[in-house]
């Protein structure tokens, strides 16, 4: 699994997401309640602040948690809460090793359905059914990877030519679009929540 990828908008940042199904996972744990560039730095940032260019599931499973907190809230933070992120992230990399081996790429390798890679994905901690259908959306649509019904389980995500997440992000004009169909997508939920309170 190596690819270009451009969600986090810095090389090195991005390089380390196209080559480590961990770092691409991680990136996405983190992304909500920040910036997704901010989210999908994240794991580049923790690579470097321990020590490498690269992240390990098993070295981060084992890490004492209080040095991990601290380690992601170190300015700039990791994240905008970064000590319950740093807990999250543990826990998906200790879910790995016992699951996976620690082998993140082991959760959708070899697997026959879109179907069963959704599942897959929604056993990890920190992954809910919009989280898991995104990451889904990603992996068919910039990873290469896409067994079979793939865009159907990955819902809206997974429809071509759409611009709704992290998985339509290509560069900065796609970020855009992106961007500006989430806050249309918040503007008509406001808009829907109102009416309903006036009724």
């Amino acid at each position: 699994m190596s690819t270009t990828i451009r969600l986090a908008q810095e090389p090195e940042a991005d390089a380390l997401l196209g080559r480590s199904p961990l770092a691409a996972l991680v990136g996405m744990l983190l992304d909500q309640q920040v910036p997704m560039e901010w989210a999908f730095s994240g794991p580049w940032t923790i690579a470097v602040r321990m020590g490498g260019d690269d992240l390990d599931a098993r070295a981060i499973a084992a890490y004492d948690p209080d040095a991990f907190a601290a380690l992601l809230s170190q300015k700039p933070a990791v994240h905008r809460y970064p000590s319950s992120m740093a807990g999250r992230v543990q826990q998906l990399c200790q879910y790995l090793v016992e699951r996976y081996d620690g082998d993140p790429s082991a959760v959708w390798r070899d697997v026959a359905t879109g179907d069963e890679v959704l599942e897959r994905l929604l056993a990890l901690p920190g992954f809910g059914k919009q989280k898991a259908q995104i990451f889904l959306a990603l992996l068919g649509k910039q990873f290469g990877v896409r067994p079979d019904g793939w865009r159907a389980a990955a819902g809206a995500y997974g429809e071509e030519g759409s611009y709704r997440s992290a998985a339509d992000i290509t560069g900065p004009e796609t970020l855009a679009r992106v961007r500006a169909f989430k806050q249309e997508a918040k503007r008509a939920a406001k808009a829907a929540k109102a009416a309903r309170d006036d009724k």
